[in-house]
């Protein structure tokens, strides 16, 4: 028997924003292995809405910072690590609603799942509020960051530090391939395969857009590199 979930004025309180429409947020909460009305098109939706806000936000911060490294410091804030450590502090993993299956192999701490339900409280909370709610809930999660961030080599995403580290050891680039594209074209779950020379097999990530597939399997190598070298990418 699982255990009883906490009040979601909890959640709501640390996110920042409390909802008016209660279901549409725990369709938000809900991942596809729980129910067909699952949350991967509001995550769709949160996820061009906090890359716009947080490019807004870098572009007034940064008023001489060329493109490139905007968008790499964009890029390091809004990652899927980046995300599941804000959904960390907001407990989030204790409100998902998960099918028996993820929430046995602990789908609740999961990074990607917890990236991706936060993007998707972000697109419920633009459609009932707005545009300008939604800015300043987020440029709140990210006031003490963007005091800190700035531009420079950190900020490079995992797909460019990995081909830098294999370009810098005379290795050829990194070969990404979809394996497999599950759903509807407005809902699919994208798996990739990463390949390089450094390991005789390919590394496997999935995620509900290509680009967050790849992002996922070059961070999974970096660092699986980390771990067999002891050093970082």
């Amino acid at each position: 028997m699982s255990l009883p979930k906490p009040p979601l004025r909890k959640l709501e309180q640390a996110f920042g924003y409390t909802f008016n429409n209660k279901q549409r947020l725990q369709q938000a909460l809900t991942h596809r292995s729980a129910d067909s009305q699952h949350n991967e098109r509001l995550e769709f939706l949160g996820d061009s809405i906090l890359g716009f806000i947080v490019a807004e936000a870098l572009f007034e911060q940064f008023p001489e910072v060329p493109e490139g490294d905007l968008s790499r410091m964009r890029a390091t804030l809004v990652c899927g690590k980046a995300l599941a450590k804000l959904a960390k502090s907001f407990s989030l993993g204790d409100y998902l609603i998960l099918g028996p299956g993820e929430m046995k192999s602990g789908g609740n701490r999961r990074e990607s799942i917890l990236a991706d339900t936060l993007e998707a409280m972000l697109g419920a909370m633009y459609l009932e509020a707005n545009m300008a709610t939604c800015t300043e809930v987020v440029r709140g999660w990210y006031a003490q960051t963007l005091t800190t961030i700035k531009p420079g080599q950190g900020q490079k995403d995992p797909k460019t530090r990995l081909q830098e580290y294999l370009q810098g050891r005379q290795m050829p680039v990194p070969e990404y391939e979809v394996i497999a594209a599950e759903g509807q074209a407005h809902n699919q779950q994208f798996t990739v395969s990463c390949r390089t020379e450094i390991f005789p097999e390919p590394e496997l990530a999935t995620g509900t857009s290509r680009r967050k597939a790849e992002q996922q399997a070059a961070l999974q190598l970096l660092q699986k590199i980390k771990e067999s070298y002891g050093h970082d990418a």
